[in-house]
């Protein structure tokens, strides 16, 4: 690949990433349209049934469209869905080159669009900053491939690795600018997940708080084998923009079921074990929902079952600068714990961030398969 090449696609990326957390199911999208080394037109996919990114380009380049060069960060469409296929208005544009990050994984598109391209005569070159596309989309790829939402698990933890006290104070361990950033995911994700623990011991909102107009809050998911969950905790809140799912198991009381569906809380039953619903089977009904992302936020048991059950896909730690001690004080992952170190989750592709004080960890969980 050329560097012209690598410095038009980054923008093609750029531009789809301003789509953040507003384009699911579907994926995020830039296109960037090149002639004589010159911009004439870009766009983006904004939102699920608005225009897709090339035709948002192709609009603004009008005429000189014709004899470019578009670079795009997916796959261009070749089958009918809320919009045309951009394969076809692509030709109609007169491009003469298309150059594509990577395969859109869908199997509706994925290669069908590119043999389309070649086929009716244009240039076509694949993989320029494809891993990174990936990344932009790894939550439309997991679900397009597995069927379920991409997972990742946040905690914000001391240096000794404690989330609270011994009496349960946890506000506030990391600072503010780490705080803004967890706001910032949940900007971004589809759902938020946390155990009745965390409810009935912080009655959080699990909204976004960001104080910017276009925020937007997740779907807030409570994991309640009992239906536990009281009437009056916020996440029942009717004024609330943000849905409420609780995942029950078949031995929740169905009055109290009831109860709750009436204040708007859906309710899904999921098999589970005596004592907790199976977060794999809870993930795949997510995924059936349409949820491409969840940020687990919970507590120290529901951490281990997300590990424990392999749904967890990326880690996010942030780590403050203080120790807080104490034997009986929870960890960022409770559960019984390993019996050698050889039986240990391995994470790659690590990166480190700072916030002020705090330092973020994040990386991928080491599959069996040595996928994430």
């Amino acid at each position: 690949m050329s560097e012209t090449d690598r410095i038009w696609m980054q923008r093609a990326l750029e531009l789809a990433a301003r789509a953040r957390g507003r384009t699911s199911p579907n994926p995020m999208v830039g296109a960037v349209l090149v002639r004589d080394n010159q911009l004439v037109g870009e766009g983006f996919h904004a939102y699920a049934g608005s225009d897709h990114a090339e035709v948002a380009a192709l609009r603004e380049a009008g005429a000189a469209a014709a004899g470019a060069t578009l670079y795009v960060s997916l796959e261009p469409c070749c089958h009918h869905g809320r919009t045309p296929p951009c394969v076809e208005q692509i030709l109609q544009a007169g491009v003469r080159r298309v150059v594509a990050a990577c395969e859109d994984p869908n199997p509706a598109v994925s290669g069908k669009g590119i043999a389309a391209l070649r086929a009716a005569g244009l240039l076509v070159d694949v993989g320029v900053l494809a891993e990174e596309a990936a990344r932009l989309n790894e939550a439309f790829f997991t679900h397009v491939r597995t069927g379920r939402p991409f997972v990742t698990l946040k905690v914000a933890a001391s240096l000794d690795g404690k989330i609270a006290t011994r009496t349960g104070d946890s506000r506030w361990i990391t600072g503010e600018s780490a705080r803004r950033r967890v706001h910032e995911l949940r900007n971004q994700v589809d759902a938020v997940l946390v155990g009745i623990g965390t409810v009935l011991r912080d009655d959080p909102l699990l909204t976004t708080r960001l104080g910017i107009a276009d925020q937007r809050d997740p779907i807030r998911v409570i994991v309640d084998n009992l239906a536990r969950l009281p009437l009056r905790a916020k996440v029942v809140n009717r004024a609330s923009t943000a849905p409420t799912i609780l995942a029950v198991s078949r031995m929740a009381p169905r009055t109290k079921l009831e109860a709750l569906q009436q204040e708007g809380i859906q309710v899904i039953v999921v098999e589970s074990s005596p004592r907790r619903v199976s977060l794999e089977r809870l993930t795949e009904a997510l995924g059936k929902r349409g949820i491409l992302s969840v940020m687990i936020e919970g507590g120290a048991e529901i951490n281990a079952s997300a590990l424990r059950e392999g749904v967890v896909d990326k880690v996010l730690v942030f780590l403050a600068p203080i120790l807080i001690g104490g034997k009986s004080t929870p960890t960022a992952v409770g559960g019984e714990g390993i019996e050698t170190l050889s039986q240990a989750l391995h994470l790659r592709d690590v990166r480190i961030e700072r916030f002020d004080g705090d330092i973020l960890v994040e990386g991928y969980i080491r599959k069996a398969d040595g996928q994430a």
